[in-house]
């Protein structure tokens, strides 16, 4: 039985505006994530030896060890927000259909 009555495939696939908020904050987070690891590089380049790149920040090893943790937590925090971002973007791409009217995969 063929039911073509009403069926409008555009509906399956909705067009909503881009939401500027999750660029702007995919965008925030990567540079959360830059300064994470340039973090993380200053304290190491600071442990191995060299001259410190933040002064008396990291003059001693357990400020430079305190750098690193800092800059890998950053570095986390902004990989996560940035999934999350990424996630909740591509989410308005998905279709518009009841779980149980999609195919079945065994």
């Amino acid at each position: 039985m063929k039911l073509s009555d009403g069926f409008d495939a555009r509906r399956l696939r909705q067009r909503e505006p881009r939401n500027w908020r999750m660029r702007l904050g995919a965008a925030f987070s990567a540079l959360l994530a830059t300064l994470g690891v340039l973090l993380a590089m200053a304290g190491a380049a600071s442990l191995l030896g060299h001259p410190p790149a933040l002064g008396e920040l990291n003059a001693s090893p357990l400020g430079a060890a305190l750098v690193i943790a800092a800059g890998v937590l950053l570095l986390y925090l902004g990989v996560r927000l940035w999934r999350a971002c990424r996630r909740r973007m591509r989410r308005g791409q998905e279709l518009n259909l009841a779980p149980h009217l999609m195919k079945k995969h065994d």
